[in-house]
């Protein structure tokens, strides 16, 4: 008999939208801040929110167990392509005569090429199962204890494997093998991604603690199907 849970949906929700924002209005903006002690710091803006699908990611995991969070990676897996499909259609149909001014800007905003489209999908969805396997291998490994220990680690993972795919994939032969590699170990988005992930630990604490006592449930994944292509619970 299936469990119904009172907030799986709205934490799903919540991550499939803040994946969808950060990959949809964060990169249309390349910001600098300038830091204490580091300097002039530049990045995509959505490397700002995208960690936070990751928070989500851990959440579901942590709560609900693995496969309920493998059914909210194919979902987001599935509105990242429609949005790319849309997108590639907005930008693609003929612009009105009086429209043709602003086509530039749309173009700019929405037109990514089909190896960045791709890179992307791939990336999100390796890394987000990668997190999602190892925060669930850890709990039980640990037997529940050490949660900071487990979001942190998981998101390394995940995040390193999100990196070091989008950067392969969209840029390979651009790039010389070196240059891949260095991008993928000492990129700023990198330390941004995974610096969100140890500054919310709290937060993820205290959403953890109560949806575990709301919803009286504490999933550990002794027995699971770990493939990411089963949408079993």
């Amino acid at each position: 008999m299936t469990k119904n849970y009172k907030y799986y949906e709205f934490v799903l929700v919540a991550f499939v939208a803040v994946l969808l924002c950060s990959n949809l209005i964060g990169p249309a903006k390349i910001a600098q801040l300038d830091l204490p002690w580091v300097g002039s710091v530049t990045f995509g803006a959505g490397v700002l929110f995208f960690p936070i699908s990751y928070l989500f990611g851990d959440i579901l995991t942590e709560v609900y167990g693995y496969g309920r969070d493998r059914r909210a990676v194919w979902a987001g897996f599935g509105a990242l392509f429609f949005a790319s499909v849309m997108a590639y259609v907005v930008v693609h149909l003929p612009a009105a005569p009086f429209w043709q001014d602003r086509q530039p800007a749309i173009e700019s905003v929405f037109g990514s090429t089909w190896r960045i489209v791709l890179a992307s999908l791939v990336a999100f969805w390796v890394g987000s199962f990668a997190n999602s396997f190892v925060l669930a291998r850890l709990k039980v490994k640990t037997a529940g204890r050490h949660l900071w220990m487990r979001t942190i680690g998981s998101t390394f993972v995940g995040e390193f494997f999100d990196s070091a795919l989008f950067y392969t994939i969209a840029f390979w032969g651009v790039m010389t093998t070196e240059q891949l590699i260095t991008v993928t170990l000492t990129l700023t988005q990198y330390v941004l991604k995974t610096g969100w992930e140890v500054l919310a630990t709290p937060l993820t604490y205290l959403i953890v603690n109560f949806l575990k006592r709301a919803e009286n449930e504490d999933h550990f994944d002794r027995d699971t199907d770990f493939s990411p292509f089963s949408l079993k619970t």
